[in-house]
């Protein structure tokens, strides 16, 4: 089965009748190239902005699988057609979301997105991600790559409700937050070398830690659960940067 909210900005209520919102919502699925299939479409009323849910067969009248191969993008391109089409709205974000209008699962997910993105933004390496995370409720799980350390994605609980990374939102994938914070520290790392207070102290020191590669347990006191959880995110950066040197390598 496949689900896709469509949601329409607050202004746009006064059209929005169920008829019409039917007739956005085929042409929505016609131009996914999702058709020949069943569906049902559902007006949902438990947020101040009209949406409804489309739910449909992934397996058409044919017997074939809907192909769901770049749906994100087109999903964009899709909904700017039909906003411009009948000159609709656009949405300011999730950050403009009424958190207090949502119950159950989409209350969690909304509230889980703003404690991740207010975290992400102080946070200069995983440790000090986990570390706001929790203090806010949220834990991280990470999947890993049959019995290695090899993170392939993460999720996010907050009490008996758990997404995943990129249900959240898109920027929220492992690789996408990997990459983020990874940034930071190289950036903080910068800041440090270039601090007048800090020159004194040893640049590779500097370095090092803000990097998060400090690996044995001797070095600050941390516990080994701590120090396992640094070597998992270096060792899948490592795999990661291999990865990336053999694909140039073969002009991939």
């Amino acid at each position: 089965m496949g689900h896709i909210p469509l949601s329409y900005a607050k202004e746009d209520e006064p059209t929005l009748s169920d008829h019409f919102m039917v007739q956005l919502a085929q042409e929505y699925l016609k131009a996914m190239k999702i058709e020949n299939t069943q569906f049902i479409v559902v007006k949902h009323g438990n947020t101040d902005h009209p949406h409804c849910h489309i739910v449909f067969n992934r397996v058409d009248n044919e017997g074939e699988t809907i192909s769901d191969k770049n749906d994100h993008y087109r999903n964009i391109e899709v909904c700017k057609q039909i906003k411009d089409k009948y000159n609709l709205t656009y949405g300011k974000g999730k950050e403009q979301t009424n958190i207090q209008k949502l119950k159950g699962a989409e209350k969690a997910k909304y509230e889980i997105y703003k404690i991740v993105s207010d975290s992400l933004k102080k946070s200069k390496n995983w440790n000090q991600f986990r570390d706001l995370l929790k203090q806010k409720g949220v834990e991280i799980q990470f999947k890993y790559k049959g019995q290695t350390d090899e993170v392939q994605g993460i999720s996010f609980k907050k009490g008996t409700y758990s997404f995943k990374g990129s249900e959240v939102d898109r920027k929220f994938s492992f690789a996408k937050l990997n990459n983020q914070l990874q940034q930071s520290s190289i950036r903080q790392t910068i800041n440090d070398a270039n601090n007048p207070t800090l020159q004194g102290a040893s640049l590779v020191g500097s370095v090092v830690d803000g990097l998060g590669t400090l690996s044995t347990s001797q070095a600050h006191g941390d516990d080994y659960e701590e120090e396992m959880f640094k070597d998992r995110i270096d060792y899948e950066e490592k795999r990661r940067q291999q990865k990336n040197k053999r694909k140039r390598r073969l002009g991939m």
